[in-house]
Order: C-alpha cells, then sequence, then structure tokens
C-alpha cells in the first residue's frame, strides 16, 4: 500500500469515529460484564491468549478488527479491579469521574512536560499540587511530580535526598558523579518496601550498605533502635506496611533525623491518604516533619492506573536533581511539569487525578477512606477464627490471616483463587506464610466482604472439615 492510500485510510477511520464508537461499545459491554465475572480469568481465556500469538503481517489492519480481536480474547483476560471482590494487591477501582476524564484526555492526548505544550495541563498540575499540600497537610513551599507510581515517586524524592544532602557536603553529584564522592548512609526498617531497595539501587547508593533496623511485631521501625544520624543520612519510614498496614512513629523518628541534619522520605504508597480521614489523621502525625512523600492516586484514591505523586519539601533540590536542559526546551513564567519528574514526554494523568478529587471534595474522600477501613475490619470480625488466625492488626485497609500451618495457608489460598468469587494474594510475615488481603476498591461492599469470608470459611471446611489443629 502506497503512502497515499494508507494515509485516506487513516484518515477516513479519524474522520468517520467508527473505531471511537466501537471501542466505547465494547468498553460498555465489558463494564457491564465486570460485576458478574469470576474475579480471576478462567483457564480457557488464559488460553485463548494464544490469539495474539501471531507474526506481524505486511498489510495495514483495520481498527475495527483489531478491537473485536482485543474484545474477544483479551478483555476475558483481564481482571475485574473495578468490581469489588479483588483483595490480592494493593489495587485500587477506579472512580467514574475519573475514568471519564481520562477517557476524554486520551482524547486531548497531551504531552505534559511544558506550559507551552498543554497550557491545560499545567494549570491543573498546579492546582492538584495546591489540593494536595492541603488535604495532607503539608508546608506551603511543597512541590509535587506526577509519575506513573511510587516506584518513580520513591526515585525521585531520594534523588532529591541525595542532592540535597550532597550540596550540603559541597559535593556535586550531577557533575561529578560518585567517584569519590563522600558516602551517604541509607537508613530503613527491615520492613520496608521493595520500591524504596529499588530506587537506592538504582541511584547507586548500594542496597549492601543499607543500615536496616529492627521492626516491631507490626513492622514498625522500632525508634530506639535507629542508629547515631548525621547530615549523611536519609531514613526512610513507611506510612502503610505493604503487610499489616502499620504506620511507622513519625514524630519521633522525624525528630531525631532533624536535629542531626538528615533527610526523611516517608513511603505512603497507599498509607498516606490516611491523612484525609478524621477518624485515622492520627497515623499520620507528625508526617509533615519529613522532606518528601510518594503516593498513589491509583491505590486508596481510586484513579485509573497509572498515577502516582512524588512530594518534596525541597522544591530546588527536586528539580536539580531531575530537571533536563536542552537549547529548544522552552521553560517559562507558569508551570512546567518536566521540572518535577524524570519523564520529559509524560501522559496527562493529572487530568484524572484531578476529577477524582474535585469528584469527592474533603468529605467524600473522608468518606472512601473510612469505608476501607470499615470493610477490611468487617474482613477480620467475620472470618472463622477457629479455622485462621489473625496475623496483625488493622489499622487502615491491610489484612492477614493464615491457618494453623503453612501447607493448610497454601491449600486454602489456592482453593479460594479456583473458586473466583474473590482473590487475595500470598506473603510471609515474619517467616510464615499468609494470607494478604488488602481491601482498595470504593466499590467494595458489605455484600462483597460477606460473599469473600463465606468462600474463605467454606474452601476451609471443604478442605478440612472440623480439623483446625492439624
Amino acid at each position: 500500500m502506497d503512502s497515499s492510500k494508507l494515509k485516506n485510510l487513516l484518515f477516513k477511520e479519524l474522520i468517520n469515529k467508527e473505531p471511537f464508537k466501537l471501542a466505547q461499545k465494547l468498553s460498555f459491554e465489558h463494564l457491564d460484564e465486570a460485576f458478574k465475572r469470576r474475579v480471576f480469568p478462567s483457564d480457557v481465556a488464559i488460553e485463548n491468549l494464544a490469539h495474539f500469538d501471531e507474526d506481524l503481517a505486511e498489510a495495514p489492519a483495520s481498527s475495527l478488527d483489531i478491537l473485536q480481536q482485543l474484545h474477544q480474547y483479551g478483555s476475558p483476560a483481564t481482571l475485574p479491579l473495578v468490581a469489588g471482590r479483588y483483595f490480592g494487591f494493593v489495587n485500587g477501582s477506579y472512580l467514574p469521574a475519573a475514568m471519564a476524564a481520562k477517557t476524554m484526555a486520551s482524547f486531548w492526548d497531551q504531552n505534559t512536560a511544558l506550559h507551552v505544550i498543554s497550557p491545560i495541563c499545567s494549570k491543573l498540575e498546579e492546582v492538584v499540587e495546591k489540593w494536595l499540600k492541603d488535604l495532607f497537610k503539608l508546608p506551603e513551599q511543597t512541590a509535587a511530580g506526577f509519575v506513573s507510581g511510587s516506584s518513580v515517586a520513591i526515585y525521585c524524592a531520594l534523588a532529591a535526598g541525595r542532592m540535597h544532602l550532597y550540596e550540603k557536603l559541597g559535593w556535586d553529584v550531577n557533575a561529578d558523579g560518585l567517584y569519590d564522592a563522600p558516602k551517604i548512609r541509607i537508613i530503613a526498617g527491615k520492613q520496608i518496601h521493595a520500591t524504596v531497595k529499588k530506587a537506592i539501587a538504582l541511584l547507586g547508593l548500594g542496597l549492601n550498605h543499607i543500615e536496616w533496623v529492627a521492626t516491631d511485631p507490626q513492622g514498625r521501625i522500632i525508634v530506639d533502635e535507629i542508629p547515631q544520624l548525621d547530615d549523611h543520612c536519609i531514613l526512610c519510614l513507611q506510612a502503610g506496611d505493604v503487610g499489616s498496614g502499620a504506620f511507622d512513629d513519625f514524630v519521633s523518628a522525624c525528630k531525631l533525623a532533624k536535629e542531626a541534619g538528615a533527610w526523611v522520605h516517608i513511603d505512603g504508597a497507599f498509607g498516606l491518604w490516611a491523612r484525609c480521614c478524621d477518624h485515622l489523621s492520627h497515623l499520620c502525625d507528625g508526617m509533615e516533619l519529613a522532606d518528601s512523600w510518594s503516593v498513589d492516586g491509583h491505590k486508596t484514591l481510586n484513579t485509573p492506573y497509572d498515577s502516582g505523586i512524588v512530594l518534596c519539601k525541597h522544591k530546588d533540590a527536586l528539580v536539580k536533581a531531575l530537571q533536563a536542559s536542552g537549547s529548544y526546551i522552552v521553560y517559562g513564567a507558569h508551570r512546567d511539569g518536566m521540572l518535577y519528574t524524570p519523564e520529559m514526554s509524560r501522559r496527562s494523568r493529572v487530568v484524572e487525578l484531578w476529577a477524582a478529587l474535585k469528584s469527592l471534595g474533603k468529605d467524600g474522600l473522608d468518606r472512601l477512606i473510612l469505608d476501607l477501613h470499615e470493610r477490611t475490619k468487617q474482613f477480620e470480625k467475620q472470618i472463622n477464627k477457629e479455622a485462621f488466625d489473625i496475623i496483625n492488626e488493622v489499622h487502615f485497609n491491610q489484612l492477614m490471616i493464615a491457618c494453623k500451618t503453612d501447607a493448610m495457608t497454601e491449600k486454602v489460598l489456592q482453593l479460594v483463587q479456583k473458586k473466583g468469587v474473590c482473590w487475595a494474594g500470598p506473603s510471609k510475615w515474619n517467616g510464615r506464610k499468609v494470607i494478604r488481603i488488602s481491601v482498595c476498591a470504593w466499590t467494595t461492599t458489605t455484600e462483597d466482604i460477606d460473599l469473600s469470608v463465606a468462600s474463605f470459611n467454606s474452601c476451609f471446611e471443604e478442605l478440612y472439615g472440623n480439623q483446625v489443629e492439624q
């Protein structure tokens, strides 16, 4: 096909809008089925993914055929995260306004690097930054960068921390790198999340050089065990352990760090949102004393994927760590989003973040967060205590349970997953195999918890009957 014919074909599809009309129709069909489907795809759905194993054809394909293939073989192999009984990872659902805004923003197809590329996204980033500082009660000088998720947000925050500490030590890490540089010390609790360790490795600070601090039975860093800090240190804390949901003692830990001139980062991927709930805000007491924070929208806030945020008290350090330069880059008087992220080209995820916050308001956000906590407490209350041990206190929206032996725990979980009423994932806690239940979707109802608990209880009974001591 020559160039003119190809262009004519593509322009025809663009102008008559048929691919977009079909995409909307099939998307609505997918949504209609989401609340009726089993939570994990069937074996047949997984096997049918083999239909995508094909060589790339020489000739162009019809957009309508492409969409039909995706719907026929792709949709059944998705997980209905929009529904309320997926508890396997800390994955939220999506709010209607947020998904609708994301759909609109997809047609806008904005690159949010600079104000001159997208004035609307520049404005929304400015507005959402202000809202977040208010919601989280952070210092006025705090800057926000909108990234794909906590993995990147943590990387940005620790890069800013590294920049800040080295500047105070008279070392230009951008120009001179880490060769012969003063040593930066990383101090972290033993339960720190894998994404923090990834960021430490990517920044060249060395996993083998982390100074590990003991944690209590809930996974909180033991403040009295923190080594002597100095102005070479980055202290990593958690707002919501990924297993227990526990929050570190920010007041005490940050006090030690501030006295020593150390940098404090709080990883709050899902837990930082507790600050916005009157009933749970005490969990975040003292978090404003830190230097940087990482949080996701696509977890507790229930924005669509993907939506991560880095927040940093030291704007200059964040910009110096991440800013790109080039003769063609047009920085201006308005917000230029690429100053606060590693990416230059970046989709307009702030649109759905703005829509999610605006659709809820402060009262709605408070209610959404509290509801996740209440549904988790409901699960804890209703689970059969003769069959399952409760491993953690329910601090927020995380629950871990286990049977009397690791083998029983594994078999029960496998049967629950096979039944497809709900889906939870395996983990380990203090050497014991556990089942981790993360309640993150606003769509999770009391009935969803009833059904899910009943599935767990019946699966145990099916396997072991009244054998609670194995």
